[in-house]
């Protein structure tokens, strides 16, 4: 059987090349929400952060979501990735 390679996206924050399933992906939906997609197949422009605590609190400050999804994101968007850290 063929072996599939994993596929590699980029942390916004940290530049840093990850695996798809040690990432999350935020999205900006075609109705202009912003929404944590747990499946990471959700229709709309993605932005990838590192499951990681300080990624979060670091994008959350510099506001880097906003610039790359172009759109202001809620508070909640960052509590529910920093709960699923």
């Amino acid at each position: 059987m063929k072996v599939r390679k994993a596929p590699m996206r980029t942390c916004v924050v940290t530049k840093e090349k990850c695996e798809k399933k040690d990432l999350l992906r935020i999205v900006r939906t075609p109705e202009g929400k912003v929404i944590v997609d747990l499946t990471g197949k959700a229709n709309g422009r993605g932005a990838y952060l590192k499951k990681d605590k300080e990624v979060i609190k670091k994008a959350q400050k510099s506001k880097i979501l906003e610039r790359v999804l172009e759109v202001s994101v809620p508070e909640e968007i960052y509590e529910e990735a920093f709960n699923l850290c």
